[in-house]
């Protein structure tokens, strides 16, 4: 085995370029024992030059001029740790640019950009890495890349946002609202200060384009994916759905039938006997289907500092270990020529609340809605006792139409019941 050295630069250092400087640090030599590498941090990229660090870092790496990171003829390897959009775009495809590699942990430009960040790599044959932007240190990008080449994936169901997986299992097991566990989530560090990105679906719904791209061999842009929170989830509808046998989550969906292809990211109901129900607090899980390998679940911490530096200092090694990279064999483009097909009216089973008016021809009149839009109902139970006039009535729908099942609610009048939730299902 040949000895080799590697420089590289950060962009950024946060608590992911942290952890994976003290990997470098710590783990140096096993990692250069067992590949023969070596890695020299030769810059690495801050706002603050006075800012005290728990790191002590040799004289002259720090530095405020992202030049000296992408433009250094010597760093052949740079680690973006900046997150967002920009600069952090336009400073990995300087890097691109300039041959230098680039490994990222960054979902949001890197699914936002991936067609134009690719472009460049392949243009100066430099490698483009992101292992880490998905999932943490679950391996589901090389496997998704590589491992499971020989299969037809068809389906994809993940709970890769961890601050909602522990918002919702907190609500599942204690009761709680929805606000109370998400201020406790903050307190302990497991929601930003602003949970926006998290709670509304916005960070699994990046992660869900890197993976329905990469699992469909087609791109799947972010503005494809279907998005809902859970910020309207309420603990009495996680009350009568465990009632019911379903357990709630947020997942990440897609689904490919030809080139018509569904990608969601929503509240879910799913059965209490499903893989992915038993999957708890901060933790991150992808279910998929693939013609050859058959059901297949990868589960891990899926954020974090250290289980995402151990995914970056894992594609730092595959970089460095190559000198032909690999790309995406689907055309990676805007506009692609064969593009797959938005699916925008899906077919799943739905859980609906309503407050319905206890009077005679109620329930009739609900159920002649449904029927007359093709929503068929498969269960229903009224809940608890009349409260002014009302009671609480719960449907579980037959697999219907999205675009059904919204006409049909909007058909029922206040005057009849007002509808509370509405979840979809998931039985596969």
């Amino acid at each position: 085995m040949m000895d080799k050295a590697v420089k590289i630069g950060f962009l950024g250092c946060g608590n992911v370029g942290s952890g994976v400087w003290r990997l470098l640090e710590g783990f140096g030599r096993d990692i250069s024992h067992r590949t023969g590498l070596s890695f020299e941090v030769k810059h690495v990229l801050v706002r603050d030059m006075t800012k005290p660090r728990e790191i002590d870092f040799p004289q002259g790496v720090l530095t405020d001029r992202v030049e000296d990171v992408i433009d250094d003829p010597e760093i052949t390897i740079v680690l973006e740790f900046l997150g967002g959009e920009e600069p952090a775009h336009q400073w990995m495809l300087h890097a691109l640019q300039r041959g230098k590699t680039v490994v990222t942990a960054n979902k949001v430009a890197f699914a936002l950009y991936w067609h134009e960040l690719q472009k460049a790599a392949k243009e100066t044959g430099a490698g483009l890495y992101y292992e880490a932007a998905v999932c943490g240190a679950i391996p589901i990008i090389h496997s998704l890349d590589e491992s499971l080449q020989a299969n037809r994936i068809s389906r994809i169901y993940g709970i890769v946002n961890g601050t909602t997986n522990y918002i919702l299992t907190r609500m599942s097991k204690d009761g709680s609202a929805y606000e109370d566990v998400l201020a406790e989530a903050q307190r302990l560090g497991l929601a930003e200060p602003d949970p926006a990105s998290d709670v509304e679906g916005l960070d699994a719904a990046y992660k869900l384009s890197i993976l329905a791209s990469l699992a469909f061999h087609g791109r799947v842009p972010f503005d494809n994916v279907f998005v809902e929170g859970i910020t309207r989830v309420q603990s009495e509808d996680i009350r009568c759905g465990q009632e019911l046998g379903y357990t709630l989550k947020l997942l990440a969906i897609a689904k490919r039938d030809g080139l018509r292809v569904e990608t969601r990211v929503h509240p879910t109901f799913i059965k209490n006997e499903h893989p992915l129900a038993n999957i708890s607090g901060a933790f991150n899980a992808v279910f998929l289907y693939g013609h050859a390998c058959g059901e297949m679940m990868f589960m891990g911490r899926g954020a974090g500092d250290m289980p995402t530096a151990s995914a970056i200092v894992s594609d730092l090694v595959r970089a460095a270990s190559t000198n032909h990279h690999l790309y995406p064999t689907f055309e990676n483009a805007e506009c692609p020529a064969i593009a797959l097909q938005k699916n925008t009216d899906w077919h799943c089973p739905f859980y609906v609340r309503m407050l319905a008016y206890d009077k005679p021809g109620v329930l009739s009149k609900i159920a002649q809605t449904f029927a007359d839009h093709g929503v068929s109902i498969a269960a229903m139970q009224q809940k608890g006792d009349k409260l002014n006039g009302r009671v609480t009535l719960v449907f579980i729908t037959h697999s219907a139409s999205e675009e059904n099942m919204q006409l049909a609610i909007c058909k029922i009048g206040e005057e009849i019941a007002t509808v509370e939730s509405i979840i979809r299902v998931e039985q596969d």
